[in-house]
């Protein structure tokens, strides 16, 4: 077919006929969806929130558990972590050379000051001793004779028999044999006392620790690594470091001599031991900010072991007369603490309170909140100032778990608006 046909002169104009039919139906399902977002936007949601505004409507006030503030006693910790230390440590080491021949005592055994631990081969030290025993007898020997001889020369010397230079030379002589004696019976103490270091005893009570050298080993005086450590446990001592802001607390009762009650828990809270504070450093840690205390233990049932880490709990002061609610139930905003407060018409307030320490789960109120005023305990999140409400005694039937109890299982915890005030009524 030539260029020049009628076929071919006429499909240029065809082509941009069908891109605009083609634009034309793409603006059209663009409209379409555009008008069902707007109905859906316009329309349906406002058909839904005023009918979960029925549903509310319906359900009617919301159930919370009441609880009412109380006057009553709270116990004051300062808490920190701590670690076990014995009342004493010894490494017992050898004070001789020797062959270490027995061991009589077993790993991890409780001893008592005194009993025998290991003997060294005794035998070098018993010839040692038998030797300046035998050097001893000879020199006192030579002794009586040289005072047998003085006592003749002065009976002499009285009848004037012989010379006096002769009398006073014997005597100087018996006064050397004497110093002679006296040196022998310092070799004799001491070769006794070597001899008695072959037995070596526990110069402690306490637990002993696994032993470092074996039966037959040669053994030197003062071996850095010794034969074994002695623990005393009974008594027992904690240190922990409080910040020093805590001083404040602590130093009052101190200085009085009031013993302050230190107990001891372990990581999941148990307690171990209960104590009192023994003493605490004479200077703050710069580095920290922080001074170190010491708290005794008697440890009878040695539940404390050394250096175990321990939960502290310091007792400072026992507040009585408290104004007392759950500590779940104060809420922090932006304008700071708040309780949730039931009025006497079952709807909800804002109060703004002071809060004081905690202990078990109670806080005390120090301000904006008297004994007998009612607070939210549960459902925080959805409570409002104004809400209406059912308030529930707490432990009945269907009642919510506290705000925390929540966490721990799991479930989403209650967070508190951003302010008194904000809230609206439901």
């Amino acid at each position: 077919m030539s260029p020049t046909s009628p076929d071919s002169a006429s499909r240029p104009s065809t082509v941009p006929a069908r891109s605009r039919r083609r634009w034309l139906w793409l603006a059209l399902l663009g409209l379409l969806v555009a008008g069902a977002f707007g109905w859906q936007r316009w329309y349906a949601a406002p058909a839904a929130t005023e009918q979960q505004r029925r549903g509310a409507a319906e359900r009617g006030p919301q159930t919370v558990t009441a609880v009412a503030a109380r006057r009553g006693e709270l116990k004051v910790y300062l808490t920190a972590l701590g670690t076990v230390t014995p009342s004493e440590t010894v490494t017992v080491k050898s004070r001789v050379d020797g062959q270490l021949m027995r061991l009589h005592f077993t790993e991890g055994q409780l001893v008592k000051a005194g009993e025998l631990l290991a003997e060294i081969d005794p035998r070098p030290f018993q010839a040692a001793l038998a030797q300046a025993e035998g050097q001893q007898l000879r020199d006192s020997a030579q002794l009586k004779n040289a005072e047998i001889d003085l006592a003749r020369y002065q009976a002499l010397l009285a009848e004037n028999s012989i010379a006096r230079q002769q009398v006073e030379t014997q005597a100087a002589l018996v006064q050397q044999y004497r110093g002679t004696v006296k040196l022998d019976q310092g070799v004799v103490d001491n070769a006794r006392l070597q001899l008695t270091y072959s037995r070596i005893t526990a110069p402690l009570s306490g637990r002993v620790g696994l032993r470092r050298v074996d039966a037959g080993n040669m053994i030197t005086a003062n071996d850095a690594n010794g034969l074994v450590v002695i623990t005393q446990t009974q008594p027992s001592h904690v240190l922990f470091a409080l910040p020093e802001a805590g001083l404040a607390s602590v130093m009052p009762p101190y200085l009085a001599g009031r013993p302050l009650s230190v107990a001891a828990h372990n990581r999941d809270g148990r307690l171990l031991a209960q104590g009192v504070l023994e003493t605490l450093d004479n200077q703050i840690d710069s580095a920290t900010g922080t001074v170190k205390l010491k708290a005794r233990f008697t440890n009878a049932d040695n539940v404390l072991f050394p250096n175990q880490f321990v939960n502290v709990k310091l007792l400072t002061e026992v507040r009585r007369d408290a104004v007392l609610i759950p500590e779940a139930a104060l809420q922090r905003g932006k304008d700071g603490p708040f309780v949730y407060l039931i009025q006497p018409d079952n709807r909800i307030a804002l109060r703004q309170v002071v809060p004081g320490p905690a202990d078990g789960g109670q806080l005390a109120v120090e301000r904006g909140l008297a004994p007998g005023e009612r607070v939210a305990l549960d459902g925080l999140d959805r409570l409002r100032a104004g809400s209406k409400v059912t308030p529930r005694a707490p432990g009945a039937a269907g009642a919510a778990e506290p705000a925390g109890e929540g966490r721990r299982h799991g479930k989403r915890a209650a967070s508190a608006p951003a302010a008194p005030g904000q809230g609206q009524g439901e």
